[in-house]
């Protein structure tokens, strides 16, 4: 289906949309796909064009026990999808635009406290190499919010040390400045300078332009990520999991908590709409709440 490569590339090219994301994408479409066409609704997806299909199609994944938040994500997938297709003169109705979006209950996001911040970096040997690059790279996600994606997309040239601050290349074609602590700075200095020229030595390619490396020599991917900050925990000897999300709530947990104002955590996060920032004021509130009943001598238990 010429039109849905077409859509993808649109998404991964000009959106700029990581490929994860775009993935994501092709699996919710091409589920659609085959549901109305094994049912024999509709010849393809240009041919349905009746609202009840899309009904249909959300009744069927609620038979299969499908979470909430998986048929939120599968109808947002499916109405940006057929919003192309009409600007794309393919149909003239987007079957998805009235379907009804399940409620998801808010959830609050898990966070780690500063304490088990600081033994995860108290555990990192920043003699050698990795242990100096994995040291930078966490110090970046807590400090710095970074999602996973633009830590490791992260280029060279993206990075200003005079100025103290990275261009990041975040969701949607949205690019924001991140600024850097004065231990950062000097952290970026040496791995630029000593530590990533020894990892890239390592690979066949000494021009890659990404900034973390892999101990192979090559870019460092999301999965890559993932498997060094389970090594981390492993190492540190703690016990809960974690991934680089959480250090990105921690983040902006930690900036609320110390008084920052909301729109400046916004900008900070990338996030296009402040109610997505929001949802950390109720981790803030909580934090507040806990501490008061440590603190408060009419709250301390006799």
């Amino acid at each position: 289906m010429e039109y849905v490569e077409d859509f993808l590339n649109y998404m991964l090219i000009q959106k700029h949309y990581s490929e994860n994301t775009v993935k994501g994408y092709q699996k919710d479409i091409l589920d659609f796909h085959a549901f109305i066409t094994k049912e024999e609704l509709a010849a393809d997806m240009l041919d349905a064009t009746r609202e009840r299909l899309a009904r249909h199609f959300i009744s069927h994944l609620d038979e299969k026990g499908l979470s909430k938040k998986t048929i939120s994500r599968k109808i947002s997938a499916l109405r940006t999808f057929y919003d192309y297709l009409i600007k794309s003169n393919l149909i003239d109705v987007n079957i998805f635009t009235s379907v009804e979006t399940p409620k998801i209950p808010k959830k609050l996001p898990s966070i780690i406290n500063d304490d088990e911040m600081d033994m995860l970096f108290k555990s990192i040997d920043k003699t050698t190499p990795l242990g100096f690059r994995n040291y930078l790279m966490l110090d970046l996600l807590f400090s710095a919010g970074l999602r996973a994606s633009e830590l490791v997309n992260m280029t060279i040239k993206d990075i200003n040390l005079a100025q103290e601050h990275i261009l990041i290349h975040g969701k949607g074609s949205k690019d924001r400045y991140v600024p850097l602590h004065q231990h950062l700075v000097e952290d970026m200095k040496q791995y630029l300078t000593y530590i990533r020229p020894v990892l890239l030595a390592k690979g066949q390619d000494t021009h890659i332009l990404y900034v973390f490396i892999n101990y192979k020599g090559g870019h460092l991917t999301v999965r890559g990520l993932q498997l060094i900050l389970k090594q981390i925990i492993k190492n540190s000897g703690e016990t809960f999991k974690i991934h680089p999300h959480m250090l990105r709530h921690a983040f902006a947990t930690t900036l609320l908590n110390h008084g920052a104002d909301l729109r400046v955590v916004q900008e900070l996060l990338g996030h296009e709409h402040l109610k997505s920032t929001q949802i950390y004021t109720h981790v803030s509130s909580e934090t507040i709440k806990e501490k008061y009943k440590d603190m408060h001598p009419r709250m301390i238990k006799k």
